[in-house]
């Protein structure tokens, strides 16, 4: 029969099995303020010490060194309260600190923790509060009334807001004890004396009731007997209907003549009233009806002190032996106990429904089935709907009323249905999706926001569907509450929301198929799309395969959106992304050269494929870019010869990168391939850099092309700075070769650097149709009579009459000592004696003719 009592008993803890002087359990010397703690005062000779016992870690008690009249403890925290005399103080055990203290000018006879923060002071005329915050002292509230005069006051109550206050004191009368309560309105300033011996307030929701009553319950026990009074007190709120007080008898045994009421709480779960008598009797009542739900011995000594225990939503205690008791409501045998054992099935299923508790399925079941087989579709819906742990929610209950015809003009049964389960309670998976099927076919979507907003529909994935097919920004209100990841994304791409996707990924710890969704975005808007692919990769670790999403951008042929997306994702130049610079620089080259050139020359990335990318480049018509990244002479010499589509500077200054033997093996290339067109940087190379090549193999390679001209302009440009013999002879002998005479003539006539032997043989060998640089030569060098013998043999007479007329007169008695040895007329060499006006020596010319006998 054990398992059919509505109750749960339970024994803590026996204080005497930590250490507990059994003389020390009572209610001078111990205290329970609440479920988490008990606080016993103990004196062993002239020693004194409080012992605080966490019913959490009950083996281990905490013992302190405290002398005190009193003490009680906070009933959350490790905060204790003590009394000595008229002194008190409130300590934190936790943080060995004093919080507060203060001197009363009366003693106080009992004190009491009302919620967390303030403590209850009742002295003999009057009752104060004492707030733990700030510096506030003990403020009065109201003066003890004269009928509780000379009672030992043993309990002291207040509702939450604190706007209602209750002493309870007893006293002895004509041999038995008399209970005397005092109840006190703070707004109306107001006392009440009651008879009465133990009492709880309570909030309590009437069926139909909007606002929550405050209640009022107490038991007495008078000469008449025991009674049981649940009372609102105060003005019921606006719209609420006033609670019908209840007064019932409470049963005390024939054996128990001299028992009365010593504690009570109230279990705001289950709404039942625990009241423990002195002989350690449990009763326990409905709080709404007042009904007896069940009595019986729990303790065969006094339990002298009482809590709520929370987890349970029960009542616990101390009897005077040391054991802590609990009990509570045993959720599933309760109702079942009052259908059956009470015969009470009006109030099993009141309980149920209104405190969701199972055990009347049957009498609800029975009862619908009922209601709706009389055409009660209305009371059946309710009935439905108000059934504990949701016993006829189902899809059978939807069923039927989906099958009910609907009268014209009028609401349906299932949408009266859904109705009252919207007014009370959410709406399970099933339930939303059956109500909002007609609803968005009525075109109503606005009523499913606002149900959305009030939380009254379970999401599921289904109903997303549902909605998705009117208004996907909806849908995804939906998914979201639902918590379909998959699904939310889906939606945030659809609306365009995709910035929204990476921050909600990530909340959820969710990882979607990024390269999928991608893939969509770039379908539906290109440009989000490239915006998204940047998000990807905006972190140190990207969140998708950077191939993969290169790959997307190139299925839709995307070359500028993927250029840019990878200008961003590149852009710490990572070893380990070196194959997609090399496409990235692939793409653009393939496509749009001027950009990779515009990249290369950034010179933002080196890791790519560097020879795959030079003959791309030299494919694309970028020679430049292709020479820079070319190590291969062969690929080079290739390159190199279309000066034409390269910067003159620019190539000029890359052959500062090249080997000797490869800048040779170039300029012959580039000669070669065109002469006339690349002769003119080859001599620009050639001059920057004949120091490395040397002059000599220079010389060699122009004459090798039989390049004069090539030869003329490069030894121009350093004639006038070296000092090498051949480099002058060389450079006499281009200019005679292309023509510049002028430049011959200069050379021969300010150098002193070429051999003048080799200069005036190879002067008379090139038959020059001037023979103005040779007699400048002969003439510098004392070769004059060597000069006089070639000109006339080789009838160049009018070039002897140009050297002594105007390059020379002070030479003519040599050239006429000449003249004489090759016999020349007398009449040609007179002529000229007199056609010269210069200056020269008669004497000398005198003796050059005396030499010659004539």
């Amino acid at each position: 029969m054990a398992q059919n009592l509505p109750i749960r008993f339970q024994e803590h803890l026996q204080l005497q099995n930590v250490g507990i002087n059994v003389q020390q359990i009572g209610f001078a010397t111990l205290t329970m303020e609440s479920d988490k703690f008990i606080c016993v005062r103990e004196k062993v000779g002239e020693t004194a010490q409080v012992i605080i016992i966490d019913l959490s870690d009950s083996g281990n008690p905490i013992r302190r060194p405290i002398t005190a009249d009193s003490a009680i403890m906070n009933p959350a925290s490790k905060v204790i309260a003590l009394k000595a005399g008229k002194s008190l103080q409130i300590f934190n055990i936790e943080m060995k600190s004093k919080m507060k203290a203060h001197q009363m000018v009366e003693d106080v006879t009992f004190w009491k923790w009302v919620n967390l923060n303030t403590i209850a002071l009742v002295t003999e005329t009057s009752v104060y509060h004492w707030s733990m915050e700030g510096d506030s002292q003990p403020q009065k509230v109201f003066d003890r009334h004269s009928s509780l005069a000379g009672c030992q006051i043993i309990n002291y109550r207040a509702d939450a807001p604190l706007k209602w206050l209750l002493l309870v004191g007893i006293s002895a009368q004509q041999h038995r004890v008399a209970g005397h309560m005092q109840l006190y309105s703070v707004e109306r300033k107001v006392s009440q004396p009651i008879e009465g011996h133990a009492a709880a307030f309570a909030q309590f929701r009437m069926p139909g009731n909007s606002e929550e009553s405050t209640l009022f319950t107490f038991a007495v026990r008078g000469q008449a007997g025991g009674k049981l009074h649940v009372i609102e007190v105060g003005t019921p709120a606006s719209g609420n209907q006033p609670f019908q007080k209840k007064a019932v008898d409470v049963f005390f045994p024939p054996e128990a003549q001299t028992d009365f009421p010593v504690a009570m709480q109230v279990s705001t779960k289950y709404d039942v009233i625990y009241l423990i008598t002195k002989f350690g009797y449990i009763h326990l009542y409905d709080l709404e009806t007042g009904t007896c739900i069940y009595m019986n011995r729990i303790s065969g000594e006094t339990i002298f002190v009482t809590a709520v225990h929370d987890l349970s939503s029960g009542i616990i205690g101390v009897n005077r032996k040391g054991q802590v008791l609990s009990v509570a409501v045993d959720e599933a045998a309760v109702v079942p106990y009052i259908a059956n054992t009470l015969a009470n099935p009006e109030l099993a299923l009141r309980m149920a429904t209104r405190n969701n508790l199972s055990g009347a399925e049957e009498l609800f079941v029975r009862k619908f089935n009922l209601l709706f087989t009389q055409g009660q579709y209305s009371e059946a819906a309710k009935a439905a709907a108000k059934a504990p742990k949701g016993i006829l929610r189902t899809t059978e209950t939807i069923l039927r009323f989906q099958q009910v015809p609907t009268p014209p003009g009028q609401t349906s049964p299932l949408l009266q249905y859904f109705g009252i389960l919207l007014e009370s309670s959410q709406l399970n998976k099933h339930e939303a999706l059956e109500l909002c099927r007609p609803v968005l076919a009525q075109g109503k979507k606005q009523l499913i926001e606002k149900w959305l907003k009030e939380d009254k529909l379970e999401c599921s994935e289904d109903l997303g569907e549902l909605v998705k097919q009117v208004d996907p920004t909806l849908a995804l209100s939906v998914f979201l509450r639902a918590g379909v990841p998959g699904k939310v994304i889906q939606c945030f791409a659809e609306t365009g929301q995709f910035q929204k996707i990476i921050l909600y990924a990530k909340k959820v710890n969710y990882t979607p198929d990024y390269v999928f969704l991608l893939r969509n975005v770039m379908r539906i808007n290109p440009e989000q799309g490239t915006e998204f692919a940047k998000m990807m990769v905006a972190d140190e670790e990207p969140l998708a395969d950077l191939n993969q999403v290169v790959d997307v951008f190139m299925e839709m042929n995307m070359v500028q959106q993927c250029t840019s997306f990878l200008l961003d994702a590149l852009k710490n130049n990572k070893p380990t992304e070196g194959h997609l610079q090399t496409r990235l620089l692939e793409m653009n080259l393939l496509t749009a050269p001027q950009v990779a050139d515009a990249i290369m020359g950034n010179q933002m990335f080196t890791h790519y494929d560097k020879p795959h990318i030079a003959q791309l480049c030299e494919k694309a018509g970028l020679l430049q870019r292709a020479l820079e990244h070319y190590t291969d002479i062969y690929d080079i010499k290739r390159a190199v010869v279309h000066t034409h589509m390269l910067n003159p500077d620019w190539l000029v200054n890359y052959f500062g990168s090249l080997s000797v033997e490869d800048s040779m093996e170039c300029l012959r290339a580039m000669l070669q391939a065109n002469i006339r067109q690349n002769l003119q940087v080859c001599v620009k190379i050639a001059s920057k850099y004949h120091d490395q090549l040397t002059t000599a193999s220079l010389i060699d390679l122009f004459e090798s092309f039989k390049s004069f001209e090539g030869l003329f302009y490069f030894l121009g440009s350093i004639v006038n700075f070296s000092q090498e013999t051949e480099v002058h002879f060389k450079y006499i002998q281009a200019a005679c070769k292309t023509g510049q005479m002028k430049e011959v003539e200069r050379i021969c006539r300010e150098s002193n650097c070429y051999d003048p032997e080799r200069v005036k043989n190879f002067l008379k060998e090139a038959k020059l149709t001037d023979q103005l640089p040779l007699i400048i030569v002969c003439d510098r060098f004392d070769f004059v009579h060597d000069l006089v013998l070639y000109l006339y043999r080789n009838s160049l007479q009018k070039y002897i009459e140009i050297y002594v007329q105007k390059v020379n007169a002070s030479r003519l008695p040599i050239v006429v000592g000449g003249l004489l040895d090759v016999d020349c007329s007398d009449d040609i060499i007179k002529n000229l004696v007199l056609s010269v006006r210069g200056p020269f020596s008669t004497d000398e010319l005198v003796e050059e003719v005396e030499k010659r006998n004539r």
